[in-house]
């Protein structure tokens, strides 16, 4: 965690930005897409797919803020030097580059572009459940036989006045991530999933991208499979703006179970969306003792926003990836920074590392608006 604008944040270090883009492309794009670039090169070579032949794949990305650090900068550049009054000359000091770059679609075209792909593009904007639907779309385009292979993820660059400013003001943002907390040493563990004292999140940067193939492609060049995904269940609340509600919750995650043609017995481990709001956490750890009822005390859970932070929508794409390695590795990473979980929560929350096998695991991302995206990944056994 880093100290950004008197708050600790988790901002990217040392990033490398001219290993992907110019300096010219640097500048004209805002960093959501920086990240998006970066995170998709990596993501292209460890699948060996050969860059020469991307013309005709997919691309899904999703984001929830786009480009709102161009935003900020401008309209402080606008203020400071013209007192808040919007004339002529002060349009002269925005880029021109200024409304392409910070569209929320900006990301999933500008790989296009940088890729030579011509095929499906599509950006997500569904608050911090965009990254899981962005993979989960890809899913059902690939499913359905539009694409052979996909990629897909979530991108975030939100370190910025704006959204320190409005986060806190709607209280989702912990109170005890402010830098003068760290005195106490209570700031760099401010992120604390289903703990007694939480008080929101911590804001996140980054991007997380994954390549989604048809297995009997992949199968065939033999690439590395790190899961398959099983299903993907995405609903709305129908609820309140900001509020979340368990029941939608529970019923976006009976729908994926359902759709994947397994039961809730089958489910081996639960990556949960857990983002450290007082609300967010008792809303989600109710819904999963309505789904996983009698199994609540011996199911794992984890929650990787206690390590990360909150990403917004890079953060479902992320835990993915994720559930993915669990799966591979066979070992549930821990919930670290709680030291006493909420009665209210009261669900089996691993706090050390667990090395056990695991062939199934339920992902959540939910997000503003009652958004519900629940994905299933499994095991892939060769010859299936």
């Amino acid at each position: 965690m880093s100290i950004v604008d008197g708050r600790v944040a988790g901002k990217i270090k040392d990033f490398q930005c001219q290993r992907y883009l110019s300096e010219r492309q640097q500048r004209r794009l805002d960093p959501f897409v920086h990240y998006a670039v970066a995170a998709a090169s990596m993501a292209i070579e460890d699948s060996l797919l050969d860059r020469d032949q991307l013309k005709g794949y997919a691309i899904i990305i999703g984001t929830s803020r786009a480009g709102i650090t161009h935003l900020s900068e401008a309209l402080k550049n606008i203020n400071s030097t013209h007192r808040g009054t919007i004339t002529t000359d002060a349009a002269k000091r925005v880029s021109s580059y200024l409304m392409s770059a910070t569209t929320a679609g900006m990301a999933a075209s500008y790989l296009s572009q940088l890729f030579g792909t011509r095929g499906y593009s599509l950006g997500i904007s569904n608050a911090c459940a965009s990254g899981a639907n962005a993979v989960g779309e890809a899913f059902r385009l690939i499913a359905d036989g539009y694409a052979d292979v996909a990629i897909c993820g979530g991108t975030e660059a939100p370190l910025c006045d704006v959204c320190f400013m409005g986060y806190e003001a709607c209280r989702a943002m912990s109170r005890s991530s402010l830098a003068r907390s760290s005195m106490q040493g209570d700031a760099l563990s401010a992120s604390r999933p289903f703990d007694l004292k939480r008080d929101g999140f911590v804001l996140s940067e980054g991007a997380a991208v994954l390549v989604l193939e048809e297995y009997n492609r992949a199968h065939r060049r033999s690439a590395r499979i790190y899961a398959e995904i099983a299903a993907y269940a995405n609903n709305s609340d129908g609820y309140d703006q900001v509020r979340p509600h368990s029941a939608g919750q529970a019923r976006a995650m009976l729908d994926a179970i359902s759709s994947a043609g397994l039961s809730a017995n089958d489910v081996d481990h639960v990556n949960a969306h857990g983002s450290s709001t007082q609300l967010g956490d008792i809303s989600e750890a109710a819904a999963i003792k309505e789904v996983f009822r009698e199994r609540l005390a011996e199911l794992p859970v984890t929650a990787n926003k206690s390590s990360t932070g909150h990403m917004l929508a890079a953060s479902g794409a992320f835990e993915l990836a994720v559930s993915a390695m669990t799966i591979g590795e066979g070992i549930i990473p821990p919930t670290i920074n709680v030291n006493e979980i909420d009665p209210e929560c009261p669900i089996n929350l691993v706090s050390d590392y667990v090395k056990i096998p695991v062939k199934t695991v339920l992902s959540n991302s939910f997000g503003f608006g009652g958004v519900n995206a629940v994905m299933i990944l499994k095991k892939c056994e060769d010859g299936e």
